[in-house]
């Protein structure tokens, strides 16, 4: 079996992929850069990586104050208050700290560790503080968007806590983004809420820039008739709808990836809404619902499909988080590099925490691809000691296919949200 099968194979056991790809480090050790957990490196980044000439060329016409990182998680348990002394209101699920779901418990034990998190009861104050830092860090006018989450709801608009896997409440996203000028945020609303329409009101009111959804985490069909007056809201509000597409593995939600079609998407484009799909939906298969035998088809394959129908030029665009993650296929990144006609509508995200979990991305195996040069190893490791942020942004900077880098418009993103 060759290294990438492998990688897949290992992604499928149980319902979460990231303890498959870490484990597969053990087997695949000489593609990974170095310890397997994120050092944490405190203190400011040190001169001479700010000096290096491959830190000025990936700055290199890039406007800091267009650079929103569109896909950013405002993580913590709802254990002590937050930064502001307040409680957050988010919630995790009692498994994710159990003994009894090992999966999960690494899971946790991995996202801590990946916002440097040494003290899981002050998690949500601790990770606002790293995140601060690692802002203050880069060039000003930076900013993160920070993904409010809703819970899991059932059919018939109920919350179901039993399948959800944490929640981040709008009203703590909007009040810490209000408190920081490099936050935005993005707020979270099922659709099958009754209260959807108003609480899409109030996130509008109080400064949301778009709306995420994770199909198959939360039980959403994109494509369902319950959806339509929602996307007609976000539409008069001309809101954004941030949505994933593609296998999901940070949430166990096996029985649900069929929500995560790319295809179902048509009913919100065909209605007027802007939506941005999360990862490129670069990660497993689907079926191919535009076909009569309904074979089953990568769900990226069904994605391009999307993305070269002339009709959706305008309102559909895509974020590239993720997609530097050991177990994306490179033929997919080879492809969003080379499409240089998708350029203008792909933008830069980071997924963070994700950057901090060693394990899932390497710069070896990028190398080993021809996708990053061997010079660019030692100057990107050592960045990610310091900031995990900086380390995922470098990296799709210096990221190429046959020469052909991402353009330098994925990464002016604040236009997207903004008119």
């Amino acid at each position: 079996m060759d290294r990438r099968r492998f990688v897949k194979s290992l992604t499928k056991v149980g319902a979460f992929g990231l303890a498959g790809v870490a484990a597969s480090s053990l087997a695949w050790y000489n593609y990974f850069d170095g310890p397997v957990f994120n050092p944490c490196m405190s203190g400011k980044l040190p001169q001479h990586l700010w000096d290096h000439e491959l830190m000025q060329l990936a700055f290199e016409n890039v406007d800091p104050t267009n650079l929103w990182d569109c896909h950013f998680h405002l993580i913590g348990n709802g254990l002590k208050p937050s930064i502001d002394s307040k409680p957050s209101g988010v919630w995790l699920s009692p498994n994710m700290s159990s003994y009894s779901s090992p999966l999960q418990r690494l899971q946790y034990s991995f996202y801590m560790n990946a916002g440097c998190i040494q003290e899981p009861e002050h998690a949500d104050k601790i990770y606002l503080q790293n995140i601060n830092r690692l802002n203050k860090q880069l060039p000003a006018g930076v900013r993160f968007m920070l993904l409010a989450f809703d819970y899991h709801y059932d059919d018939n608009g109920q919350v179901d806590r039993d399948m959800s896997t944490f929640y981040v409440p709008n009203e703590y996203a909007a009040r810490i983004a209000g408190q920081f000028e490099h936050f935005e945020w993005i707020a979270s609303i099922h659709p099958y809420r009754e209260d959807a329409l108003e609480e899409l009101e109030w996130c509008a009111a109080h400064g949301a820039r778009a709306v995420k959804w994770l199909p198959p985490a939360m039980n959403i069909d994109p494509s369902s008739k319950r959806c339509e007056k929602f996307y007609d809201k976000l539409v008069s509000l001309n809101i954004p709808l941030l949505t994933h597409a593609g296998e999901e593995k940070a949430v166990h939600s096996e029985e649900l990836q069929v929500l995560s079609n790319p295809l179902l998407l048509r009913k919100p484009l065909d209605r007027g809404v802007k939506v941005i799909v999360a990862h490129c939906a670069s990660l497993g298969e689907n079926e191919d619902l535009d076909s009569k035998s309904r074979k089953m088809t990568s769900n990226f394959e069904l994605f391009s499909r999307l993305m070269n129908e002339p009709q959706y030029g305008n309102n559909l665009k895509a974020d590239i988080s993720a997609i530097n993650l050991f177990n994306r296929d490179i033929d997919e990144i080879r492809k969003l590099l080379k499409n240089q006609h998708w350029h203008s509508r792909l933008l830069y995200a980071s997924d963070f925490p994700l950057p901090g979990v060693i394990p899932i991305i390497s710069v070896k195996n990028l190398v080993s691809h021809g996708l990053l040069k061997p010079q660019q190893v030692s100057f990107l490791n050592e960045v990610r000691q310091y900031n995990s942020w900086l380390f995922d942004f470098l990296v799709k900077r210096f990221m190429a296919a046959d020469g052909v880098r991402f353009a330098d418009e994925c990464f002016a993103t604040r236009g997207h949200f903004v008119d």
